[in-house]
């Protein structure tokens, strides 16, 4: 929709081809149905939330970065507020105000919509598309372009319309597509989670270690779903996570529930309130949630949670744990809940400036298709937000330049 929009207002003819029967249907479930459009940090720190390669989107977010697309929102009639991190989300806290707005934009903006549309292939000729075939209503129809911009999304979230479209386009035209992994997904610890199902744990610490050591620790929000380990700091971790797994490396976390407390404070005060009280689970509730006591002494040695005598070793283990509750990594969520794709069409095959393919000349790609992807937090949108941009604006820049040639 942003390179349409882009497209349009650089005075291009658009014509836009939705697969499903609305538009953006993965934007409607963004941000637990808030949609968390951007994130207000600069470059230095925004970049670093950025993968594989953050400098490759440089170009792109200078020239749509997160200030503009605020702008833009605003401009088209959609208030936006900033909220905890630096993100943004719509005022109204409905993602679908998004998506309503941005169609009407497209549509003051002369775009063509043309819903359950799905197209069949992107046909080349002399290293240029020459059209686009697409199937509606079971009828066949073929649409001559001077250029063509692919944000097909990924492969997560399959119900919302991303199947993988685009890789199989860049595939058959050529073009190298990198391995695509599930990332910002739950990944499952080799405990009995169930009974911590929901629970959300604020300001804790995970590390992830791979091969015994340790490569990343993030502070913030944890959450247990039915899926495993979710929540901000849980999907930040995800990324090294699942690519450790799908190389079969031993992967392992440790949570850290009292981060800013060391463990001698903590063993000093277990020691004083199992003075004046033998019950594990009474002394515990001063500590943990109530809903995660049972699942946390489950993982303590029998012979303390079956005694009522807690010596200095007794209270060492319950700290210890408290301190770096250690969980084996089994396995991870694919793309029915991954929040996003990782890998994609490969960035050597494209120009960072343009969006465009390096071998035709007049084929782009922007947003989730592309071997870019961030980490939680409004990153992903603005990838899609600014490659969208670019892609469009230049695609216009591109007609324009062939039409004056021609007049020439």
């Amino acid at each position: 929709m942003m390179a349409a929009a882009s497209a349009a207002e650089n005075g291009a003819s658009v014509l836009l081809l939705e697969k499903m029967e609305k538009a953006g249907r993965k934007i409607r479930i963004t941000g637990k149905g808030r949609c968390n459009i951007t994130n207000t940090k600069s470059w230095e720190e925004f970049s670093t939330h950025i993968h594989p390669k953050s400098n490759f989107l440089k170009h792109a977010f200078f020239s749509f970065s997160n200030k503009d697309t605020v702008d833009f929102f605003e401009k088209i009639g959609l208030k936006c507020i900033v909220e905890r991190g630096d993100r943004v989300f719509p005022e109204s806290g409905i993602a679908g105000d998004v998506v309503s707005k941005l169609v009407n934009h497209l549509l003051s903006q002369g775009v063509e919509i043309r819903y359950d549309s799905k197209v069949i292939e992107i046909n080349t000729e002399d290293e240029r598309v020459r059209y686009v075939k697409y199937e509606h209503s079971g009828v066949i129809y073929i649409e001559e372009t001077e250029a063509a911009i692919v944000t097909t999304g990924g492969l997560s979230y399959p119900a919302t319309g991303s199947d993988g479209d685009g890789y199989r386009f860049a595939e058959h035209l050529g073009l190298k597509v990198t391995e695509c992994f599930p990332s910002l997904t739950a990944i499952k610890p080799d405990i009995d989670y169930s009974g911590l199902k929901w629970l959300l744990l604020k300001n804790v610490e995970i590390s992830l270690y791979v091969s015994g050591e340790c490569v990343q620790s993030e502070m913030g929000e944890l959450e247990f779903t039915d899926n495993g380990i979710e929540g901000s700091i849980g999907f930040k971790i995800s990324r090294r996570a699942v690519i450790a797994m799908k190389r079969d490396e031993r992967v392992y976390i440790e949570i850290d529930m009292k981060p800013a407390v060391t463990i001698e404070a903590i063993s000093a005060r277990l020691a004083k309130d199992f003075e004046t009280d033998r019950s594990l689970r009474k002394v515990l509730r001063h500590y943990l949630p109530e809903q995660m006591i049972d699942t946390f002494i489950s993982c303590l040695p029998k012979k303390i949670v079956s005694s009522s005598l807690f010596d200095s070793k007794a209270i060492s283990e319950i700290s210890g744990l408290m301190k770096g509750w250690k969980m084996h990594i089994v396995g991870y969520t694919s793309y029915e809940r991954s929040v996003i794709t990782a890998g994609g069409v490969s960035l050597d095959e494209l120009i960072p400036k343009r969006m465009s393919s390096r071998k035709y000349e007049n084929l782009f790609f922007a947003g989730e298709v592309i071997d870019l992807d961030g980490d939680t937090g409004g990153y992903n949108l603005q990838i899609a937000f600014s490659t969208g941009f670019m892609a469009g604006r230049e695609a216009a820049y591109l007609i324009k330049k062939s039409k004056r040639l021609l007049s020439e």
